[in-house]
């Protein structure tokens, strides 16, 4: 999306068609399911359609953001600079993922080498352990080794099934309720889960106050791009509010997700007159505590996995010794 949105905004300030755009765009650099809903654009205003009109259409394969921000870029005439706009809050959500992704590359691959060598170990230990008790016969390496091939070999398949079984019941919305009952309660993935949320939410109300739209709307679309059901529904609890005309500072005051810091930006911004602004700068100060706390939930998570190794190689030495003088 951040390229899409890159070159979209460079073709139109281009001064290029909007027809002509979405043609080089589609052909250059968009992911293939862009690719096809840009070409899929392109046939319908061709056929007389609007740019919203086209959006809208393909609401299924294009983030919410993008047509909310496109069609009301188009409307206000503003098109080409909340293009920018967008293409700046994908490359820093690209940012954040790799961020992400790559702090958590050494846990995992300690888990993996937790898994691979433990159950290696564990299964030289009893094979030893049987030979000195005299409850089992002598085995070479190379039969070993074929017999933890196998194994490893039905717990790949097992781990395959579970992934796979896991991504028809998502597709469902069979797990929505339990994932997200991990996500807000379980320490310390919630608060990784609430600061992204916060920095999606932030960002998209300057996106679209940027492109013109009123508050009620402003609130309620990007209350739906945090992504989270809990945290949506208590952020709308302050568009009632707004409708009776009170501030953003009363409309968030019981929200139990917005932080302190939240509110009293959005205190400045409203006192001021430059709301937009400080939204950004709410969205760009949630981001930074995000990058925070993955950094922090990576290293407990390292921790904790260098204990669990630690107990595993414990419970390894323990079980041989025991085995060998016959300590029960």
């Amino acid at each position: 999306m951040a390229v899409i949105c890159r070159q979209l905004a460079t073709a139109y300030t281009a001064g290029l068609p909007i027809l002509s755009a979405l043609h080089i765009t589609a052909g250059q650099g968009a992911f293939p399911r862009g690719r096809r809903a840009l070409l899929r654009m392109e046939t319908r205003i061709k056929g007389g359609a609007s740019l919203a009109d086209a959006c809208r259409a393909e609401e299924n394969l294009l983030p919410g953001l993008f047509v909310q921000v496109v069609s009301a870029g188009e409307s206000g005439g503003r098109l080409d600079a909340l293009l920018r706009d967008l293409a700046e809050h994908y490359e820093e959500m690209h940012r954040m993922k790799r961020a992400a992704i790559s702090s958590l590359i050494y846990p995992g691959l300690q888990l993996a080498a937790a898994w691979f060598l433990g159950t290696f170990a564990l299964g030289i230990i009893k094979k030893v352990a049987n030979v000195f008790s005299g409850s089992g016969q002598q085995i070479s390496m190379s039969a070993y080794l074929a017999e933890y091939a196998r194994f490893q070999t039905i717990a790949l398949f097992l781990v395959i099934v579970f992934i796979g079984a896991s991504i028809i019941f998502a597709r469902a919305g069979l797990t929505q309720g339990p994932v997200n009952l991990l996500k807000n309660h379980l320490w310390p993935l919630n608060g990784v889960v609430r600061k992204f949320a916060l920095a999606r939410f932030y960002r998209g109300m300057a996106l679209l106050m940027h492109a013109g739209l009123d508050i009620k709307q402003c609130v309620a679309r990007s209350a739906a791009m945090t992504m989270n059901t809990a945290i949506e529904k208590d952020l709308l609890t302050a568009v009632p509010v707004i409708s009776r005309g009170g501030t953003l500072v009363e409309a968030f005051s019981k929200s139990r997700y917005l932080d302190r810091v939240g509110r009293e930006m959005l205190a400045v911004g409203e006192q001021s007159g430059n709301l937009e602004d400080t939204l950004q700068k709410a969205a760009e100060y949630s981001m930074g505590e995000a990058q925070s706390a993955v950094k922090s939930a990576s290293k407990i998570l390292q921790v904790l996995i260098t204990l669990a190794v630690g107990c595993v190689v414990g419970y390894f030495v323990i079980s041989f010794y025991g085995n060998l003088y016959s300590i029960p």
